[in-house]
C-alpha cells in the first residue's frame, strides 16, 4: 500500500479565485429557513460542514438537511463536521425533516447524514423513513438520498434502495491513492461496488456520485475514477473544488480553472 505525504506545514494562502468567491449569507429566505431548521430540530450539512455556498442556496430555498445527529463516527480529513460518539438514533427525525420539506414547498428534496457505524441498519432505516415520510407530506416532491457507506452492508443497501428514492447519491470523493487520507474508514472498492448494487437492485433508479479536486490528485487519477464510475452503471456525476474548512483539516493542493472543469466534464460525458 502506497503512503501518502500530506503537508502540514505553514504556508500562504493563495488568493481565492473571483469564479470561486461567493457573498455572505442574508437575506429573509435565510433567516427563514434557519429559524425553520431550528425549531424542528434538524442540522444541515450546509452550516455543519461550513460550506461557503450556504447564501446563495438558501436564498433559494435549497439547503441539504443531515441526519441521524450532528456527530460523525468517522474522521475524513477534508470535513468540518463533527467527530465522536453520537447519542441514539432519533427515529422522530425523518418526520421533522419531511415537516421541513413541506413547509419549504420543496420539489426537490436532498437528505444526507453522518456515518453511523455504531448502527448500520438504523441508519437505514432512517433513511427509508424520511422517504416515505416526505413521499406523505409533500406528494410529488423528488427525494434524492446521499448515504453512507454503511460499511457495504447490502441489507442496509438493499433497505434504502426498497424505499425508491428518485436519486441514490454515494460521493467517491477522492481517487484510489489518496483514500487514506482523506476518507477515514473508507474504501474505493466498496464505494464502487454500493453504487454498481444499488443499480442491480433496481435499474431504473437514477444513481449519483461527486468528486472533489485540488488536494493532490493528478488528472489521468481523475478520468481513470470517472471510468469505473461509468462501469458501476452510475448516471450522474458531480466534480467539485475542494476548499480546506479550517488549518485542522487536509491542506489544499491547488485550484482548477474554469477550463479545466469544462475539460473533466467533456472527458466524463465521454
Amino acid at each position: 500500500m502506497e503512503l501518502v505525504q500530506i503537508d502540514l506545514g505553514a504556508r500562504r494562502p493563495a488568493p481565492k479565485p473571483e469564479w470561486l468567491k461567493a457573498r455572505a449569507p442574508m437575506g429573509t429566505n435565510y433567516h427563514e429557513l434557519k429559524k425553520l431548521a431550528r425549531s424542528l430540530g434538524l442540522h444541515t450539512v450546509c452550516e455543519s460542514a461550513h460550506c461557503p455556498n450556504i447564501g446563495e442556496c438558501w436564498n433559494h430555498k435549497t439547503a441539504t438537511f443531515m441526519m441521524l445527529g450532528n456527530t460523525c463516527t468517522r474522521r475524513c480529513g477534508f470535513c468540518a463536521v463533527p467527530k465522536g460518539r453520537p447519542d441514539a438514533i432519533d427515529f422522530d427525525e425523518p418526520r421533522r425533516v419531511a415537516e421541513a420539506v413541506a413547509t419549504l414547498g420543496l420539489k426537490h428534496a436532498v437528505i444526507t447524514s453522518v456515518n453511523r457505524d455504531d448502527d448500520l441498519l438504523g441508519g437505514a432505516r432512517a433513511f427509508a423513513m424520511v422517504i416515505e415520510e416526505i413521499r406523505r407530506q409533500a406528494p410529488g416532491c423528488q427525494v434524492e438520498v446521499l448515504i453512507p457507506d454503511f460499511q457495504g452492508s447490502e441489507e442496509a443497501i438493499r433497505i434504502v434502495v426498497e424505499a425508491r428514492p428518485e436519486i441514490l447519491n454515494h460521493n467517491t470523493e477522492s481517487v484510489p491513492r489518496l483514500y487514506r487520507a482523506v476518507r477515514s474508514g473508507a474504501r474505493y472498492e466498496r464505494t464502487l461496488q454500493l453504487l454498481e448494487y444499488a443499480k442491480s437492485l433496481d435499474s431504473r433508479m437514477v444513481t449519483k456520485s461527486g468528486v472533489m479536486v485540488g488536494l493532490g490528485e493528478e488528472m489521468h487519477e481523475l478520468l481513470a475514477v470517472y471510468r469505473d464510475l461509468a462501469a458501476a452503471g452510475t448516471d450522474v456525476l458531480t466534480i467539485g473544488q475542494y476548499l480546506r474548512p479550517s488549518k485542522d483539516h487536509l491542506p489544499m493542493a491547488r485550484y482548477y480553472s474554469p477550463e479545466e472543469f469544462a475539460y473533466m466534464r467533456d472527458e466524463a460525458l465521454k
